[in-house]
């Protein structure tokens, strides 16, 4: 079986490998690949090529033809869920860590992500970061999580960032699930793991999963904002749990 690795918005497979890789078994077949326009990915496109099915697609393309499990951060469980309902793939389990998308196109939590890629795109990193600062969003943010708020700093900081500005603006437009009953298709145990005081991934989002999801539960952790490292400990023992046991953890 192939554990699949899937990164958050603006991120790369680095992200998912160092909070999660020590939570899985030493024998793990780790797939973890970076999504169009992160990482070492060479590829950007149109804002067509942002939907999260063609974003699925492209990373279907790259997986076994073996049982899947997979576990995805943030952006990473919007995809993960997208390939959760696809009929041509075998997943046995789903760890889903912070979900921030919703059935809505740019809920208010990822509102900050277009503003973003605008920036980037008409003012370059160094500009957009100085007049990011300014904006209301960002105080927001900064007054909920510190740690949030670098977060989105961050964004202006990764390499290529105004070059690849388009995924910040296109990836939010689009739903993780069109409907509940949508989610009712996804017959794989489901382990959720949220945090408080995480304004771009809310509890109630993943709530919101929990309550259309037929077989999943949710782990709150530790805010990041009040120990990275107990957050981190949290979510590895939470996804640990959701490897080792057949239902959700």
């Amino acid at each position: 079986m192939a554990v699949v690795l899937l990164h958050g918005l603006g991120g790369d497979r680095r992200q998912p490998l160092a909070l999660l890789g020590p939570a899985l078994p030493d024998d793990a077949t780790v797939v973890a690949p970076d999504v169009r326009a992160h990482g070492t990915s060479t590829l950007i496109g149109e804002a067509a090529d942002f939907t999260l099915d063609a974003l699925a697609d492209e990373i279907a393309a790259g997986l076994p033809d073996e049982p899947l499990i997979v576990m995805g951060i943030s952006l990473g469980a919007a995809l993960g869920l997208r390939l959760a309902l696809r009929d041509d793939l075998e997943v046995e389990k789903l760890v889903f860590i912070r979900p921030a998308f919703t059935d809505e196109s740019v809920p208010g939590n990822l509102a900050v992500f277009p503003v973003i890629g605008e920036l980037l795109q008409t003012y370059g990193a160094e500009r957009g970061e100085e007049l990011f600062r300014e904006t209301e969003g960002y105080h927001d943010l900064l007054l909920a999580s510190p740690l949030g708020a670098e977060g989105a700093i961050e964004q202006f900081r990764k390499a290529d960032a105004a070059e690849r500005a388009i995924r910040l603006i296109e990836i939010p437009r689009h739903p993780a699930y069109v409907s509940a009953a949508e989610l009712q298709r996804v017959t794989a145990p489901v382990s959720i793991v949220a945090a408080p005081r995480d304004p771009v991934h809310p509890v109630d989002v993943a709530e919101m999963w929990l309550e259309a999801l037929p077989n999943a539960s949710l782990t709150l952790v530790p805010a990041r904002d009040e120990s990275e490292e107990f957050y981190a400990v949290a979510i590895r023992a939470a996804a640990h749990r959701a490897l080792s046991i057949d239902g959700p953890a």
